[in-house]
């Protein structure tokens, strides 16, 4: 895929030195005044630029707590007041839009369901064309990287030049650690495409609880993340929402104080020379890796052939049940891990299938 072009600029208030993470924090909602007002305080002597809060929840089930609206616009407004941090809050619809704007909040954020959206997205992209305000956009609730980016073509398309990307994992029906999969593959992708797109990540909702924060943090500083959104919380554990995932102004200061902060580009002592032979390494494998994937396709088509002289299924569940269970007990032995394998086995399984359709609908032609 192409790279795709974009006008935009960086928030002012970001470190391009990326000497620490850009911060975004606050908790999951605003609930009173003094909740707002205490968790801000504790936060600016942490360093956090942007304070964040739900003032608009979408909760999932209709009795949960959907945050206290336009009775909270104020609170924000006293934040920045009081302790010079930017304000930002969840905006959904047209309406938010207008009371978030008239309110003087500094930075409005899409949240995942509304960016898998494109006709919410589309309106909130017409209610703030010619405001120039800098928008957060996270990534939709499905892994669909078109949506995402289209959600962020539309906020730009509006004349919005400060647009953030934020990756806040995505849901699944398997049953895993984390609250929502991190499918760190997408927003990699993403920053490819868009390279001079700020990215940052949410571990909060990633991860669900306090115990995994740091580990996914960590991760998102490694693949040269912007910074991070976290949620955090005068008192936690008395939170009406998303208690188990956001954590103290105290315990936000720790975490920061433990990650490594890596630099994006290695100089000096012949480092470049040793990292390029190791790289030129890499794409040698890559290139035997494709001339073998190729020649076992070529085999997959013989196969093709041969199941469609004598009319059999292309589909032989023994035969894939064999292959899933002595290529994860292989690669366990080297070290590999069984969702590792079975991502690329799954992948080559489907591709052999493609082949061997192919065949079967010929005439005889090879595929090549």
């Amino acid at each position: 895929m192409m790279e795709i072009k974009l006008k935009l600029e960086k928030l002012d208030c970001m470190d391009t030195k990326k000497e620490r993470p850009f911060l975004v924090s606050g908790p999951c909602s605003a609930e009173s005044e003094k909740q707002v007002i205490e968790t801000a305080v504790e936060l600016a002597r942490h360093g956090v630029q942007v304070y964040r809060a739900g003032i608009w929840k979408p909760r999932t089930r209709p009795d949960s707590f959907e945050g206290r609206g336009t009775v909270a616009l104020p609170w924000l407004r006293r934040v920045k007041e009081e302790t010079g941090m930017l304000t930002t809050t969840e905006v959904a619809n047209i309406l938010h839009v207008k009371m978030a704007l008239d309110a003087g909040i500094d930075i409005l954020w899409i949240g995942a369901r509304t960016t898998a959206n494109p006709f919410a997205v589309q309106e909130i992209a017409d209610a703030i064309r010619g405001s120039n305000i800098p928008v957060f956009i996270k990534n939709p609730i499905n892994p669909d990287i078109g949506l995402w980016i289209g959600a962020i073509e539309r906020i730009n398309k509006a004349g919005i030049k400060k647009i953030i990307a934020i990756h806040r994992g995505f849901s699944t029906f398997q049953e895993t650690k984390f609250r929502n999969t991190p499918h760190w593959e997408i927003p990699i992708e993403l920053k490819r495409r868009i390279p001079e797109l700020p990215l940052i990540n949410d571990p909060s909702h990633i991860c669900g609880r306090r115990d995994l924060l740091q580990d996914v943090s960590q991760k998102a500083m490694d693949l040269d993340f912007d910074g991070l959104f976290i949620e955090s919380h005068i008192d936690p554990d008395k939170a009406l929402s998303d208690s188990n995932q956001q954590i103290t102004p105290e315990a936000l200061g720790e975490l920061i104080n433990s990650l490594v902060i890596r630099k994006p580009e290695i100089n000096g002592n012949g480092l470049n020379d040793i990292l390029e032979s190791l790289r030129v390494e890499i794409d040698g494998f890559d290139k035997s890796l494709i001339d073998i994937l190729q020649n076992r396709m070529e085999i997959s088509e013989q196969i093709g052939r041969f199941k469609k002289s004598k009319n059999v299924t292309i589909l032989q569940t023994k035969r894939w049940s064999e292959i899933v269970d002595d290529r994860i007990k292989t690669g366990a032995a080297k070290g590999l891990s069984q969702n590792f394998i079975m991502k690329i086995y799954t992948a080559i399984h489907e591709e052999s299938i493609n082949w061997q359709n192919a065949v079967m609908r010929s005439n005889g032609k090879s595929k090549k």
